[in-house]
């Protein structure tokens, strides 16, 4: 499904405790599938109770770079107002630099 360039990061952060993300997973997180050649986020996935905010969240980070995390951080916080917003910048922020840490950018 995905080409031998590609590799999975996950990003992890707190959401908030009255959050349902919290009472199912216990954190919230954020998977990647990113491209090493261009950096480009290909498929991404996130923790969350309606099937709708993975899917819309997914929709604002593919196609983006990895490297860009503010731009990213700009566009969720224009676009996405839902209770685990700042979990999900955390977590995007979280991927990003272990992307970077194990490419050496």
């Amino acid at each position: 499904m995905f080409q031998q360039n590609t590799v999975y990061i996950v990003g992890e952060s707190k959401a908030p405790s009255n959050n349902p993300i919290t009472q199912q997973y216990n954190c919230f997180f954020i998977g990647f599938v990113i491209d090493r050649d261009t950096h480009e986020i290909v498929d991404a996935e996130c923790s969350t109770t309606i099937s709708i905010t993975s899917r819309f969240i997914q929709s604002m980070l593919v196609g983006k770079s990895i490297l860009r995390p503010d731009e990213l951080e700009t566009e969720i916080e224009q676009r996405y107002f839902g209770s685990s917003q700042k979990a999900l910048t955390v977590a995007l922020r979280n991927a990003s630099i272990k992307y970077q840490q194990l490419y050496k950018l």
